[in-house]
């Protein structure tokens, strides 16, 4: 009994010491994407005009899709951005939301149906876990308009 307790104290204070000295607490692993690795939205183009529902294509340089908990290497899978100002933080998994939309079975398109007005899209690229490449593997931000 006097072990067990002493064992979980070494690792209360071991833990406390680790979360104040990590980067953030909770943070995850992070895998390294190859340098040179680039996402990319083959479709819509940037500026487009585009009906209420769309075809969103995704593009992939330097690395592979797989589904979501496949642990492979240089391998990943896409989250589409919508209307997002700030990438979501190192070391911690993309959220899932109506924002930040999860393609974890590799898909490499999907059909968006958004009001009209004035739309942001970027893709970022999720590791098995859904957290982000070191360094992030994310496509340039394009504009669309939805009429």
């Amino acid at each position: 009994m006097k072990r067990i307790l002493l064992a979980l104290a070494f690792a209360s204070l071991g833990g406390a010491a680790l979360a104040a000295d990590g980067p953030q607490a909770g943070a995850l692993p992070v895998a390294k994407a190859p340098a040179g690795a680039e996402a990319y939205i083959i479709a819509p183009k940037d500026g487009a005009t585009v009906s209420g529902e769309f075809t969103v294509r995704f593009g992939l340089k330097g690395m592979g899709v797989a589904p979501a908990g496949v642990d492979k290497e240089a391998t990943g899978h896409h989250h589409l951005l919508v209307d997002v100002k700030e990438l979501p933080p190192a070391g911690q998994p993309i959220p899932k939301d109506a924002q930040h939309l999860h393609f974890g079975g590799g898909q490499t398109e999907t059909t968006l149906k958004l009001a009209p007005g004035t739309h942001t899209l970027q893709l970022e690229l999720g590791d098995a876990n859904h957290v982000p490449f070191d360094p992030p593997v994310v496509s340039r931000r394009i504009t669309v308009h939805v009429k």
